[in-house]
């Protein structure tokens, strides 16, 4: 069926994805446990509280991680809605030009969302986040790698459709 990535090219993804999953949750939930439990310990004893104002920084730059790895992936397997309203009644020469067609969109639109990412990480590279103070180009850097991998999946996509 032509060539093909392997399943590293989307195993690796997914097992990063997954890991981001874990690591929004757990770090959600030490929010949540700062806020109303710790929060209120401290302010019972008066000591200084514990500092959980970088949790929301962490989840911000988590779920633009998840959003973009998350649609390259959907990409890959096909996930994403679609309307199968008249491909279906087509011949298969036709159904197979417009299943082309349809991949060729989804790589160029991959390509612009990388290529604003890219330009939006550059442009922000130099601010930093107010509470961890980390660079916010890593807010952008991931439309930039889930606009690469969605060129890659769609291109193979394309190449399995062409042979």
């Amino acid at each position: 069926m032509g060539y093909s990535f392997g399943r590293t090219a989307i195993a690796v993804p997914r097992v990063f994805l997954g890991l981001l999953v874990l690591g929004a949750i757990g770090t959600m939930l030490f929010g949540v446990l700062a806020r109303y439990v710790l929060l209120p310990i401290t302010d019972w004893f008066d000591v200084d509280p514990v500092n959980f104002f970088w949790v929301e920084e962490v989840g911000e730059t988590t779920l633009a991680w998840i959003t973009m790895i998350g649609a390259a992936i959907a990409v890959a397997e096909r996930g994403h809605f679609h309307l199968a309203v008249l491909v279906h009644r087509l011949p298969p020469k036709a159904r197979r030009r417009v299943e082309i067609g349809t991949q060729v969109l989804i790589g160029l639109f991959g390509l612009l969302v990388a290529f604003l990412g890219t330009k939006l990480a550059i442009l922000n590279s130099m601010l930093t986040s107010p509470a961890l103070e980390f660079s916010l180009a890593w807010l952008y850097i991931p439309a930039v790698i889930g606009g690469v991998l969605m060129v890659l999946y769609s291109g193979q996509k394309i190449l399995d459709r062409a042979s």
